[in-house]
């Protein structure tokens, strides 16, 4: 019996599955990956006009898991705005609106 030399890797004859196969296989949404090109940007600065004071500022929303709703403290008033966002189906961003929370 041959014996492996010391530090030597073994190599695997499987082969992995590609990150799309394991994506569907436990229902996980798609990952950006910096540099693969295709795709939009999966974040994008948003200027918002709070419904609270009427001031408006400019916000980071985070495009990757596609439509999105969240809340954000106004940067002036510190009020609470709902953030609601869709995207088209290349995960461009195509329409937010800010509303109060309640």
């Amino acid at each position: 019996m041959k014996r492996a030399r010391a530090g030597a890797v073994p190599v695997l004859s499987a082969t992995m599955p590609d990150s799309k196969a394991v994506d569907a296989l436990y229902g996980l949404e798609p990952v950006y990956e910096p540099g693969e090109g295709g795709g939009a940007n999966p974040t994008e600065f948003v200027a918002v006009t709070c419904p609270y004071c009427g001031e408006s500022f400019d916000t980071q929303i985070d495009l990757s898991a596609g439509t999105f709703s969240y809340i954000e403290d106004c940067q002036v008033c510190c009020q609470p705005i709902e953030l609601a966002g869709e995207t088209d189906d290349s995960g461009a961003l195509t329409a937010v609106t800010a509303s109060r929370v309640g």
